[in-house]
């Protein structure tokens, strides 16, 4: 599949342009969140200027809301490979809607049942499921990761998943690591002993195509602004799954999926967005040769075409670091990853070195970016943990260059 042309890609990204005191910025934060491209933005402001109202009333607006958020659930079930739109939820983020299914999950659980977490998953992954144990008094089991693989334990998974096992909560892509996770037989696992995965998909689902029914899991979660979309956050369940549970909300609220478990009046503006998202994806998809005939074929080419261009960008990424004296990468090689780059450098602190790229308008991120567990399993957590740089399918060569660029001359200008 060819590349992208990324000029034209950065085009449609309203911030790329912006300067700071005469200077470019650079964006390597992609995975604490992506910009925002120029369809979605184009599309909240639509909807506030022209529809926005709360649903179902029998105004105009009203009914315009109506008709953008079944648009918005079935966007999202394109993206994700969903067989309806009715299997999608809205929410915040993907935090909350976690906490909040995890509270109807756990209605039908009992005190001895198990739940598996993984040291590798960012918190919002793990938390709700030890809480919900601590509430129900269940018991937790962990599946650890390899450090010099990067790559979950499989003697871990073997033992963590029993017959007593109830929930099985896993990523598809590390936030920290980069590691793409094998998130198909973990969920074919689960289903052996009768238990439901919980795939956070967040850092997976801007890089590479998704398809819930080739998982085999029961939910999936990911968020719009890791996608180029506002911050909203969704969640797909498995229908038979979504319709067994008893969802938390008001009385009068509709019993009906989606909006069952959708609680309060939703940001119409931010699934507008979502929504914008999804079909800036797809024209990305669409624009190819065969492509216009259908979403989900036009989303499935569009990630390729990315695949197609990060890759290259990573490799360069991840040699130009490997070059560098006193940097320690952290993660897997080019391969069976996301452009999800971690690394300590000998000389500096990640903290020193972030604040020293922010001189330079090169945004990243330093710390645990909430991946408590793989900080703690690498021994980071006394030093700062990592410097994190990610990248998305507009960044350029050039911007990773002037990264690797100044990395050097900071971390060994600090020896």
């Amino acid at each position: 599949m060819n590349r992208l042309d990324t000029t034209a890609v950065r085009r449609q990204f309203p911030s790329i342009d912006v300067l700071d005191e005469g200077i470019r910025r650079i964006y390597l934060d992609n995975p604490g969140g992506t910009q925002i491209c120029g369809e979605a933005v184009n599309a909240m402001v639509s909807y506030l200027k022209h529809m926005n109202a709360n649903d179902g009333g029998h105004f105009m607006t009203s009914r315009r809301t109506d008709l953008l958020k079944a648009e918005a659930h079935d966007a999202m079930a394109d993206l994700v490979g969903a067989e309806s739109g009715d299997e999608i939820i809205f929410g915040q983020n993907m935090t909350s809607l976690t906490f909040s299914l995890s509270r109807s999950m756990g209605r039908e659980l009992d005190p001895g049942d198990e739940i598996v977490v993984t040291r590798m998953d960012h918190d919002a992954n793990v938390s709700p499921w030890l809480m919900l144990a601590g509430d129900l008094g269940l018991t937790v089991r962990w599946i650890d990761f390899n450090p010099e693989t990067n790559r979950y334990d499989e003697t871990s998974v073997d033992e963590a998943i029993t017959d007593r096992t109830r929930i099985v909560a896993v990523n598809y892509a590390s936030n920290a690591l980069g590691t793409v996770n094998d998130v198909r037989d973990i969920s074919a696992r689960a289903r052996a002993v009768g238990a439901w995965s919980y795939v956070d998909a967040v850092q997976y689902t801007p890089h590479l195509v998704t398809d819930v029914q080739a998982i085999g899991c029961d939910f999936l979660a990911c968020s719009a602004y890791k996608f180029f979309g506002p911050h909203q956050g969704i969640v797909w369940g498995q229908r038979q799954v979504l319709e067994r549970l008893t969802p938390y909300k008001v009385r009068p609220a509709s019993n009906e999926l989606p909006t069952r478990f959708e609680t309060g009046t939703l940001s119409h503006e931010g699934m507008a967005g979502t929504l914008g998202a999804v079909e800036y994806l797809a024209g990305l998809g669409r624009e190819t040769e065969g492509g216009g005939t259908n979403r989900r074929a036009d989303i499935i080419r569009a990630f390729e075409r990315i695949e197609a261009t990060e890759r290259p960008l990573c490799q360069r990424l991840l040699a130009g670091l490997e070059a560098i004296r006193g940097v320690r990468l952290y993660g897997p090689g080019s391969e069976g990853r996301v452009p999800t780059v971690a690394f300590t450098s000998e000389y500096i602190s990640p903290a020193a070195l972030a604040r020293s790229l922010a001189e330079h308008n090169i945004f990243v991120w330093d710390g645990d970016y909430y991946a408590m567990e793989v900080i703690e399993r690498l021994g980071l957590a006394e030093t700062g943990g990592m410097l994190r740089v990610g990248l998305a399918h507009y960044n350029t060569e050039e911007e990773v260059d002037t990264f690797l660029d100044v990395v050097e001359h900071v971390s060994t200008g600090a020896r």
